[in-house]
């Protein structure tokens, strides 16, 4: 599973942050408790003389194993005698233990040397803020994705009707998000404004950042208007970065970006970088086929029809019937 660099940091410090505030957290109870219940603070010492000792031990050779048994025998027995103390004074009989917000790893986010579940939940959770934070996320799921705005009247040409292939459609990326793998192949949707293109994908991300996986979106707009910029100003190249480092990357709306014979560039090398890599990439775009070839290079066409999934969109622009409704 990959995810940016920034999520990373930013799941880091969070994880950081929370034991540093436990620990403080901790001394402040045991300051207080030693100043309220002084029997306390004289067993406290005794369960450190008890670790003391077991340390030492370890150089006594055949008789150190009864000798620790017996350190660990008394180390229980004041530990119980602080939990009384506690409760007998109003107090939880763990409230002098470290409060950390996972006791399964201490807030260190690892567990057996791997990620621990705390950590796991907190990098899906910045992850889905991060895309709600740029796009219509939050309502773009596959429960609340609506079939009906499709006519079910069969085209003479296509001889099929709108409903009936965004059926089809939206199945193929339910499957897709359910059995998606940092090595699926890319999505490609394209058709005319309002068919719910920018639904789907989002939809999409959802499901897979609920799997664990690093998503990362932009609208073409913003994501080549960032690189010239970078390019040009600040010499970073931290979006250039962030498009190699997650495991799907969705840029939304192809074509209606400034196109430039920069933009141009940035756009085939992000996605030969991606496909060479064989890491998956979902374009949406409002262009047919033939006005991405009038457009485009040839080789980001070629790339296109010969390395993504085509997913032709029908249907009328469910914006305007949705207004028509209000």
């Amino acid at each position: 599973m990959s995810y940016s660099r920034k999520i990373l940091a930013a799941a880091n410090k969070i994880i950081n942050d929370r034991r540093s505030f436990a620990t403080a957290e901790n001394k402040l109870r045991q300051t207080r408790i030693d100043a309220q219940i002084p029997e306390i603070a004289g067993l406290r010492k005794k369960l450190a003389a008890t670790g003391l000792a077991a340390a030492k031990a370890m150089t006594m050779g055949e008789d150190a194993e009864k000798y620790i048994e017996g350190l660990a025998e008394i180390n229980i027995s004041v530990q119980n005698e602080i939990s009384a103390l506690l409760v007998k004074n109003g107090y939880p009989a763990d409230w002098l233990e470290i409060p950390y917000e996972c006791r399964k790893c201490s807030d260190t986010g690892f567990l057996d040397g791997h990620f621990c579940p705390c950590r796991k939940q907190l990098l899906i959770d910045l992850n889905r803020q991060s895309l709600c934070d740029i796009s219509p996320a939050a309502e773009c799921r596959f429960d609340n994705f609506d079939l009906n705005y499709y006519s079910p009247d069969v085209n003479e040409v296509t001889g099929y009707s709108p409903r009936a292939k965004m059926t089809e459609i939206f199945n193929f990326c339910r499957e897709y998000s359910l059995d998606f793998d940092t090595d699926s192949s890319g999505l490609f949707l394209y058709g005319a404004t309002g068919l719910g293109k920018t639904h789907l994908s989002l939809a999409v991300a959802n499901e897979v950042i609920d799997r664990g996986f690093g998503v990362k979106y932009y609208s073409a707009p913003e994501l080549f208007s960032r690189i010239e910029k970078e390019k040009f100003g600040s010499n970073s190249t931290d979006t250039i970065d962030e498009t190699l480092e997650c495991d799907l990357l969705i840029i939304d709306d192809i074509g209606s970006e400034f196109i430039t014979q920069f933009t141009v560039s940035a756009f085939y090398n992000i996605l030969n970088s991606r496909i060479n890599c064989s890491m998956p990439v979902i374009l949406s775009t409002n262009l047919s086929v033939e006005e991405m070839q009038a457009k485009y290079t040839q080789r980001i066409t070629s790339r296109i029809i010969g390395s993504f999934t085509p997913l032709p969109f029908a249907g009328n622009d469910i914006r305007q019937i949705k207004r028509g409704e209000e």
